[in-house]
């Protein structure tokens, strides 16, 4: 490994953002014990903002460094497409329309289990909302599950255990949970169409191995809190009926349409002017739009890319001199500190991998994609919309691991012993 200094500055920037991510609950203190500079300890204290902020740091080292053509060069040389497309699938499926929709599909299976109303409805959002991502991406997922959970669950007078437990399943549930299709999850969308993965492959090599997991993670974690899921209604009356079914109905084409065109940027921009335009037409069926939200993620996400872009000559070499056992642990650990599309992304650029070698590869990035905020390009999203439900406003890094960690090793047992 021969680094060049800004390779250098960027993975000293790289692991100083990582700390930050786990920092972020101490200069959420500061901001409540120190009110006269709650503005600037509050921005730190952002998880969405770490990564934007110390990318941004880079980006003027390189402009002193080369100057502003190196710096703009490097910049229009990362692809942000995967930043901009979890915005937009962010806002589409944050709005009342699905949101209804999502949450009537719900209601009727639970009202239909032989269980408590309210237990079954968590559970189906921490198993079947998380494994419908293989089909509307696992962003969109993310989001209708953490809305889901932040009004049916977390309104609620429930225990701060229940809460990062439910965090822990969803995060982990999420990342295995779109790995039954090949467009869904990140880190698979960024090999299949080189390595040749079709749905067939997919659901017979991951997708029943996952659906699996996630079955027993989210069974494991609603036995556990059983009782105070007992005292979670969700309403009876489906909110649905009061949404005309045409307008239901054009908000999931437009969702599906920017799901076909995930690779393609310019097409799903284009698509999603015309969706703001349509529901401020008839803003009458619709909540404020999470606009907010949805760009802090991208935010993180972009700022994501712009660190990880630098990152490659530390983090091929040590995948590549693993074998298959070890380099599914080690994309796992890995997962946790960097991003598992690129990990996935950097094995891809390698060629004479072993079919074994692939497999363990992805399996090992989407295992441990719910161990930390930065892991999977959907947590973001979640940790987003439930941290105004947790103390102080934010979700401790260390928590989250913590949490994860039962779920992870019910994942490495459904991928490696099944």
């Amino acid at each position: 490994m021969n680094p060049t200094f800004i390779q250098l500055i960027a993975a000293m920037l790289f692991a100083i953002a990582v700390i930050h991510t786990f920092s972020t609950k101490f200069f959420e203190h500061l901001a409540h014990s120190q009110p006269q500079h709650a503005g600037v300890w509050h921005l730190l204290g952002e998880v969405e903002v770490v990564f934007g902020f110390w990318a941004m740091v880079l980006i003027m080292i390189i402009f002193m460094a080369g100057g502003k053509h190196e710096a703009i060069g490097y910049l229009e040389s990362r692809d942000f497409t995967e930043p901009m497309f979890v915005f937009v699938i962010m806002v589409m499926a944050g709005t009342r329309p699905i949101l209804d929709l999502a949450a009537a599909l719900v209601q009727q299976i639970a009202h239909r289990l032989p269980i408590n109303t309210g237990i079954a409805t968590y559970c189906l959002l921490l198993s079947f909302v998380p494994l419908l991502g293989s089909f509307i991406t696992e962003p969109a997922a993310m989001t209708l599950a953490a809305l889901m959970l932040r009004d049916i669950v977390f309104s609620k007078d429930v225990s701060t255990r229940l809460k990062y437990a439910t965090i822990g399943v969803l995060f982990v549930n999420v990342s295995i949970g779109g790995t039954l299709t090949p467009y869904a999850a990140p880190p698979v969308l960024m090999v299949a169409g080189k390595w040749n993965w079709d749905i067939a492959f997919m659901m017979t090599t991951f997708g029943w191995r996952a659906a699996l997991a996630v079955m027993l993670n989210a069974l494991a974690v609603t036995w556990l809190f059983r009782h105070e899921l007992m005292h979670v209604h969700q309403k009876t009356e489906s909110s649905v009926s009061k949404t005309p079914g045409w307008i239901v109905l054009i908000h999931v084409l437009f969702l599906l349409l920017v799901v076909l065109l995930a690779h393609h940027a310019v097409a799903f921009m284009g698509i999603f002017l015309f969706f703001l335009g349509f529901t401020a037409a008839y803003h009458q069926y619709q909540n404020p739009l999470i606009l907010r939200e949805a760009l802090l993620v991208a935010f993180f996400l972009a700022g994501l890319v712009v660190l990880g872009g630098q990152q490659q000559w530390w983090l091929q070499p040590l995948l590549m001199d693993m074998d298959d056992t070890t380099v599914y642990f080690g994309a796992t650990l890995l997962t946790a500190v960097t991003d598992n599309a690129a990990l996935t992304y950097l094995g891809s650029l390698v060629e004479g991998l072993s079919e074994e070698f692939k497999i363990a590869l992805v399996a090992g990035a989407v295992t441990g994609g719910g161990l930390t905020v930065i892991a999977n390009a959907p947590n973001p999203a979640g940790f987003s919309i439930l941290k105004s439900k947790f103390e102080e406003q934010s979700i401790h890094p260390v928590g989250l691991l913590l949490a994860a960690l039962p779920p992870t090793l019910v994942t490495i047992i459904a991928f490696r012993v099944f």
